[in-house]
């Protein structure tokens, strides 16, 4: 506890300039605080500070070590904060952020989550948007793709695959592609994505050096429930998440195309803004969709066979 005591002082008495502002902070005398560092300084055979009768600056090895103990410092202060927490009972609204189609993965476990807490109060917000977590109140959300915002925290969920389906009335009436290039003569359904406005391109792999297959779109739209139930109807193949089509393939509603040509696995994530800590409401719902949707192997879903 000594030497805690002592790199307490170093580190306030190097982050304020002086032993008489470390002491305010402390609650220690000034010769207190000087005598902590002096007996440090003792204890690890080296000079951390140069003193003059007018300044007090570190040395070159002072500089070094205080970067280290203030990191270990703040690593006591997050244990002491997590510990106190543990003994709250989490309560409060808790903003989630989705996208749409991620009710299929969340809704079924929610009822669990709300037994276990039911202080909690869930606000679900699904949007195929990318939302501003700090800027838009948002405590945990769901997303796929890149995530560049270095304000945030991430951890991976469940990894998906992304499937060419369509209706058995449509595949009767244009028949079944065989390879890429026969999509040439069908018609698909589009997505466009909702912040960037672009079509998403279907994953098909085809040899080096054949063209890109040219894919007419008979209807685009912003939201893949949309897609789902316009290529549920008949009305041109659609690219959708394994997950959204699961049950439509189970029934026979639906029928994958290609499977051999496609390379299309995707990855969720669940992120929350950057804080060293996290309230009681936030920590156990960030653990729990962790807990039920995380996969430690990040392996696929089983593949669908070809019709």
């Amino acid at each position: 506890m000594d030497r805690l005591t002592g790199l307490g002082a170093f580190v306030r008495t190097a982050d304020l300039g002086s032993f008489v502002a470390a002491g305010r902070v402390l609650g220690l005398s000034p010769s207190a605080v000087g005598k902590a560092v002096t007996r440090l300084e003792s204890q690890l055979g080296v000079r951390l500070f140069q003193r003059s009768t007018r300044s007090l600056r570190l040395t070159e090895e002072g500089r070094a070590f205080h970067e280290r103990c203030r990191h270990i410092l703040d690593d006591l202060d997050d244990a002491q904060e997590t510990l106190l927490r543990t003994r709250e009972t989490p309560r409060g609204r808790v903003k989630v952020s989705a996208p749409i189609v991620a009710y299929h993965l969340l809704l079924p476990v929610l009822a669990e989550f709300l037994s276990l807490y039911p202080e909690i109060e869930l606000d679900l917000d699904f949007t195929d948007r990318i939302v501003d977590l700090i800027d838009e109140g948002v405590d945990v959300a769901i997303r796929s793709g890149q995530l560049p915002d270095s304000r945030i925290m991430v951890r991976r969920l469940r990894p998906f695959r992304l499937l060419l389906c369509a209706s058995p009335a449509y595949l009767e009436r244009q028949g079944v592609p065989a390879c890429p290039r026969d999509l040439s003569t069908h018609v698909g359904i589009g997505f466009r994505y909702p912040n960037s406005g672009k079509i998403q391109d279907w994953p098909l792999v085809r040899p080096a050096g054949e063209p890109d297959v040219r894919i007419r779109h008979v209807l685009t739209c912003n939201n893949m429930e949309a897609l789902h139930g316009a290529v549920l109807r008949g009305l041109g193949i659609g690219c959708m998440p394994d997950f959204l089509a699961a049950a439509a393939l189970r029934n026979g509603e639906l029928t994958p195309l290609l499977m051999d040509h496609l390379d299309a696995p995707g990855q969720f994530h669940l992120i929350w803004p950057s804080s060293r800590h996290l309230s009681p409401k936030v920590r156990v719902i960030v653990d729990f969709i962790s807990k039920r949707l995380f996969s430690s192997d990040g392996q696929l879903p089983p593949t669908p066979p070809d019709p």
